[in-house]
């Protein structure tokens, strides 16, 4: 059970909290029904997304095996056979569409567009440098799009805007660290590692992460924004965000240890203490 688990990748969930952003964003998270709504749309999306996992790890057996870290996953190492994942694959696959069926039809559709998205990455995308940055973004303007079909809240251009950035300079990170790892070793962990180089990585992590920040500043002073959440003090809060970005990149530049983003939020003390005050200052000022 305990290889089972890593397999799923459960620690890789938070991902689909993104699903709660438009309940967050448009002041309805304190509404019952609808975050009931969306936390059956979590489960949802999260157990579909697991079974891509196992899907990832299946494809990449062979090059995870010569990586220093996930040579250590259950497929890689060999302690979950290539049976039992596919059987895993398939159960989490059936269960988690057919509960997303149940919640919403266009919520099913997401969901598939985001599961036929990832196969083609799986078997081809991938390899195809900046193309595979942008679908990892992709993937989570789709996981907003879900939380809005399940609880029929519009979706804010503004919502999007960030979310794909902020996805891009998180999925460049990633990227970040294989190149690492090829200069490093010399082992070529992706083969669209070739299409990289850190120059390049870099300038575009600077520029995505420039970008996020002007995308919130204009969110948080937008006339629309300040009537709808009858406030014009929203853009205090862009203090964290700031402090987020610079801390992710000296995390990448100085620490060298981008390749896991939801690692590093559940370890990082200052990203974890950043993203709660950021949270709590923008839920204090729409809220109450």
């Amino acid at each position: 059970m305990k290889n089972i688990l890593l397999l799923i990748r459960p620690h890789q969930y938070v991902k689909n909290l993104f699903i709660f952003m438009p309940l967050f964003f448009m002041g309805q998270i304190s509404d019952a029904s609808l975050l009931i709504n969306a936390f059956l749309a979590f489960l949802a999306f999260s157990l579909s997304a697991s079974a891509i996992y196992i899907l990832n790890d299946y494809q990449d057996i062979e090059e995870d095996r010569l990586h220093p870290k996930k040579k250590f996953r259950p497929l890689a190492s060999g302690t979950v056979t290539k049976r039992k994942a596919i059987i895993t694959m398939v159960f989490l696959l059936v269960f988690g569409t057919s509960m997303m069926a149940y919640l919403s039809l266009s919520g099913l559709l997401i969901l598939c567009a985001y599961l036929l998205l990832n196969v083609a990455y799986s078997f081809r995308l991938k390899h195809i440098s900046i193309l595979d940055v942008t679908i990892i973004a992709i993937g989570f303007v789709l996981r907003i799009f879900v939380g809005a079909s399940v609880t029929q809240i519009p979706v804010s251009m503004w919502i999007v805007i960030m979310t794909f950035l902020l996805a891009l300079f998180l999925a460049l990170a990633k990227r970040r660290d294989d190149v690492l790892i090829f200069q490093n070793t010399g082992q070529q962990m992706r083969k669209v590692i070739g299409g990289y180089n850190l120059q390049m990585i870099d300038g575009a992590m600077m520029i995505m992460g420039s970008v996020v920040i002007v995308a919130y500043l204009l969110y948080t002073t937008s006339q629309e924004v300040i009537e709808r959440m009858e406030s014009d003090h929203l853009y205090l809060t862009a203090l964290f965000v700031i402090l987020g970005i610079m801390r992710y990149l000296q995390i990448a530049f100085i620490e060298s240890d981008s390749g896991s983003p939801t690692k590093i939020v559940f370890k990082d003390r200052f990203m974890q203490i950043t993203i709660i005050a950021w949270l709590f200052s923008f839920a204090w000022i729409i809220y109450l």
